[in-house]
This record gives structure tokens, sequence and C-alpha cells, in this order.
């Protein structure tokens, strides 16, 4: 009963803060770059309540080294069911607010997917097409590592939207390990951004594709994201991926 009552407050509080988020600013930043930028959606106290899950097993479903599978340096371990309380209010109060973007972003590429208003929805989706394992996950950098340019595909269904969130404090806890993404437009190079993120802030960017209004009408964007090679310390993200894995 104490448990309950602890994730209860947590939730009502994060839903708070995703609702006093200015959501028109949001989307045009996406609109404009494929990523926006949330400043302090989390507290110095959540992100080491957080941060400190890492050295923990009962939380998580899988530890992954990323060296072993070319992936970069540095690892990362995928959430278990039940997902922590926090985890679970950020995904399902924040998926509701990115379904109209993400739902505008697929009729303008002419994609025949549409994304339901509620997550537990979109999660039986994935359920039903045999993407049963939670994909939220907590990430540990430390001095060299990186993560090489990815995209968080896990099956079929993939909401085209995701959010990482930085734990540990840029200067102080780590340096280096900026978040990088590249753009991929056809017949043209890519374009390298850099996203300035403090601790507790929160960074929305597309997965896979984003549309991007053309001379000759809209077509798709590749985008792809990581992180730089970590100068000194410990770097620890939080990633909070929609769609489920198979």
């Amino acid at each position: 009963m104490k448990a309950r009552q602890e994730v209860v407050p947590v939730a009502r509080s994060v839903e708070q803060r995703v609702a006093s988020t200015d959501w028109a600013r949001v989307s045009q930043a996406l609109d404009a770059e494929g990523c926006a930028v949330i400043e302090g959606l989390l507290t110095g106290d959540e992100c080491g309540e957080l941060a400190a899950l890492y050295g923990r097993e009962e939380p998580f479903r899988s530890r992954v080294v990323m060296a072993r599978h070319g992936f970069g340096r540095g690892e990362y371990k995928y959430f278990a069911h039940p997902l922590p309380g926090l985890v679970a209010a950020l995904r399902a109060s924040v998926y509701p607010r990115l379904v109209p973007i993400a739902n505008r972003w697929s009729e303008a590429m002419g994609l025949d997917v549409q994304y339901p208003e509620d997550h537990a929805r979109f999660v039986e989706r994935c359920h039903a097409a045999g993407q049963v394992q939670p994909t939220p996950l907590l990430l540990q950098y430390g001095e060299g590592d990186y993560n090489c340019l990815h995209q968080d595909l896990y099956g079929e269904h993939v909401f085209p939207l995701q959010v990482a969130m930085l734990l540990s404090e840029p200067g102080r806890d780590f340096t280096g390990g900026e978040l990088v993404m590249t753009e991929q437009r056809p017949r043209m190079q890519s374009r390298p951004m850099v996203v300035p993120m403090r601790q507790g802030d929160a960074a929305v960017f597309a997965v896979r594709h984003r549309p991007v209004q053309g001379t000759r009408g809209v077509y798709r964007v590749n985008m792809r994201h990581g992180v730089s090679r970590v100068h000194s310390g410990r770097r620890h993200t939080v990633g909070i991926i929609f769609h489920d894995a198979t």
C-alpha cells in the first residue's frame, strides 16, 4: 500500500510538469529541426534517484555493453515491467502530447498509419505484433565512451518520436558527451547538430524520419542520433521510447 501511495504523487507531479510545457513551441521546433529541448522536466533529486538505479539488477530485463556489438563504448540497461513509477508516468503523460505531431507527420509523409491518443492502446498494437518487451532504458557512459549514430527501431510498429533525459550535469559530473544528431536529405550531404542540455532537460526528437517541405513538395528526412565521446566523469541518461520491442 505504501508503494502505491508513493507512486501516485510522483505521477501527478510529472503530469503537471508535462501539462505546463509549451507544446506549441515543442511542435514548432520539431517541425523545423527534428528536435526540441524541454528545460527542467526532471528535478535534480529525480535525476539522482534514476541514475542510482543503474547499480541495481531488479529494475532491468537486460544489459547491453556497446563495444560487444559495435555500437560504441559504454553500456545501457532496459527496464523491466513494471517500469519505475517516474519512468512509467513520463511515458504515459508525454505520449498524448506527441500524438498530434506524429499523426501530422505521418499524413505529410504519405504513410498509412495513425496513432491512438492513449499510450496503452498503442502498446496493445505493439503486443499484437509480438513487440512485448519494454524499451525505456538507462544509459551509462564513462571516460572515453560514446554512442554511434543510430535509430531506435525495434519492430514493425514504431512511434516516430522519442525522449532522452539527461540525469548528469555537464561540467560538474562529466565533460564532452554531447547529444548529437544528423539529418540526411535526399541528394545532399548529412547535416550535423549538437543538442545543448543541462541536468533534468529532456530532448524530444525524431526516431527515424521527419517531413520537410521542399520546392517540389514534402519529402522524408532520415534522422540519426548518438553521443559524442565523454572526456571525463560519468554521464547517465534515461531514454523513453514509446514502442515496445520484439
